[in-house]
């Protein structure tokens, strides 16, 4: 969630050049604060998703290297895809030790090593979502996560979700001047809160090793940015 403030005041600069005064608006009359929260719906032009690969192996250095093997499988196709670098970044590797638990001894017994590697991928065409996914699985990928979809700019949607909680919030304070016997509002302060959903297909897909015969079914819907505004206007005649 992003905040802003966007305090109503005038400021004066005065003999030194880091120091400024401020000018508060003071309400003489009764003051209203509201919070209002308006979302506005975008059909999403970008999407974010993840690959891995986890493999197992007795020794650690044959762990990592049969991970990095299959990684570096599962990279290249990304590449061959046309994913630019920019859009393609490691998120995680690890590396830890396998035990299970004997119930009758009461022991842990050691069975291995396991290694894992993933990388996080930013699609620009959201219709090679589907297809994406099925290269990735095909080149080895055993781990996705996503698709998460997003605005890759969500300045427009942001003005307009920050007007109508504006305009809405003004309405009801005009609304609630009249009920007590005024005529008019004036504004005192404004701040805002910026948040964005993002509805998400799946939270995890586990691929599978058989090939599909289809593509992957991917449906975008519609995400949402939210504004909610915080006002204060003091009622006057």
């Amino acid at each position: 969630m992003i905040r802003y403030a966007l305090p109503l005041l005038a400021a004066s600069a005065i003999a030194s050049p880091a120091i400024a005064a401020e000018v508060h608006l003071q309400a003489t009359g009764p003051v209203i604060e509201l919070n209002v929260n308006e979302r506005v719906k975008a059909e999403p032009d970008i999407v974010n998703m993840s690959a891995g690969v986890t493999t197992e192996a007795q020794t650690a250095v044959e762990a990592m290297q049969a991970n990095a093997k299959q990684m570096n499988a599962v990279i290249k196709r990304i590449t061959a895809l046309g994913i630019e670098d920019r859009d393609v970044q490691t998120s995680g590797i690890n590396l830890s030790a396998r035990y299970d638990y004997d119930q009758q001894t009461r022991k842990q017994i050691f069975r291995g090593y396991q290694a894992s590697n993933r990388v996080n991928i930013t699609l620009r065409d959201i219709d090679e979502v589907g297809p994406t996914l099925d290269a990735l699985v095909a080149a080895g990928a055993t781990d996705l996560n996503g698709p998460n979809w997003s605005l890759d700019n969500d300045e427009n949607v942001k003005a307009e979700a920050r007007r109508k909680a504006l305009d809405s919030a003004k309405k009801q304070a005009m609304e609630y001047a009249q009920w007590a016997g005024y005529s008019n509002i004036r504004l005192l302060e404004v701040s805002e809160a910026i948040s964005r959903s993002q509805p998400i297909m799946s939270d995890r897909m586990m691929a599978v090793a058989a090939p599909q015969a289809e593509s992957t079914p991917i449906k975008p819907g519609m995400v949402e940015t939210g504004v909610t505004v915080a006002v204060k206007y003091e009622m006057t005649n």
